[in-house]
């Protein structure tokens, strides 16, 4: 199973206790997957379809909570690869069916409210359950071993910048792109998911996806920090070898008894230990030099060995 997967069993079990909030999820699971038909005398249907079996459920429940509808449920096999069920959830036309499309802000009258839902959002509990419906009609998220990525994907250019706005609402950094015709708000921070999975009520998912992160960033400071030290090392590794060359050269064109003392006493340290770094050399010479007063040292035996070789400086 998906975590996606795992995520929207345990959101399709979260029932909360006001009206006003089911019909905010309702219609979030409308607009991610749901559409209007028309039967005999007008009188308007809702087909809705989904490949989760405990949201059809869900979506069952909320629709027959107040208002008495006729439903019919149609389970198909998929033709493709992965050949999944998929769930088609049908309410039959009738007068009802509107009352309910009014009370979830889809029609408004005679016409349809293509995706401006702040009427019903003004309250935090309905914002967070819109968002859970819209995850649970659209939603997928990775598992937080692997790249950090929520997406709600919709063919609503409205309802997708109206998820935009009420990510925001939340302080979490949403964004909206498209692909093939949907739109996609996306989260592609770790802790932006996080929050996003506390405030959508999937408190479970969100405690696999912390304790996960937490040591998957601890991992990757750790590496970080022995990449960078393998790195430091590697540079303090080449600059002795060069040094040695260097110091090797100078003896062998004019010899280091022809250098001033304090030049002749850093070679031979370096020559003596050849992978030392610059405080172990201070230190084989008893502090009597600065660790920056040994580099000036060793620059200057840079300097003469490119002379000797008839160098540019």
């Amino acid at each position: 199973m998906s975590f996606s997967a795992e995520v929207k069993n345990e959101l399709a079990r979260v029932a909360g206790d006001n009206q006003c909030c089911h019909l905010a999820e309702l219609a979030a699971l409308m607009r991610m997957g749901g559409a209007v038909s028309i039967g005999g005398n007008k009188n308007l249907g809702i087909n809705f379809t989904t490949e989760n079996a405990a949201v059809a459920r869900k979506v069952l429940a909320l629709i027959k909570r107040g208002f008495s509808l006729k439903t019919e449920v149609v389970v198909t096999r998929g033709r493709r690869l992965k050949k999944n069920n998929a769930y088609h959830i049908k309410v039959l036309p009738s007068p009802v069916v509107a009352e309910l499309l009014a009370a979830l802000g889809i029609m408004k009258g005679d016409s349809i409210n293509v995706g401006r839902d702040s009427g019903m959002l003004r309250k935090a509990c309905c914002r967070r359950a819109y968002l859970r419906g819209a995850f649970l009609g659209g939603g997928s998220v990775n598992r937080p071993e692997g790249d950090y990525h929520l997406e709600l994907v919709t063919g609503n250019l409205d309802f997708a910048k109206t998820l935009v706005r009420l990510l925001k609402s939340f302080g979490l950094p949403g964004r909206l792109t498209d692909r093939k015709g949907d739109y996609i708000v996306y989260l592609k921070d770790g802790e932006a998911i996080t929050s996003f999975l506390r405030i959508i009520g999937a408190h479970s998912a969100l405690m696999e996806f912390e304790n996960v992160r937490v040591v998957k960033d601890m991992r990757n400071k750790v590496n970080r920090l022995v990449n960078c030290e393998t790195a430091n090392l590697q540079k303090t590794v080449n600059a002795a070898l060069r040094q040695v060359e260097n110091i090797e050269f100078i003896a062998r064109t004019i010899g280091l008894d022809k250098l001033p003392p304090s030049l002749k006493e850093a070679a031979e340290a370096r020559l003596a230990y050849r992978e030392a770094t610059l405080q172990e050399l201070v230190d084989a010479l008893d502090g009597r030099v600065s660790k920056s007063g040994m580099n000036h040292r060793l620059r200057k035996l840079e300097q003469i060995a490119r002379e000797l070789r008839g160098e540019a400086p």
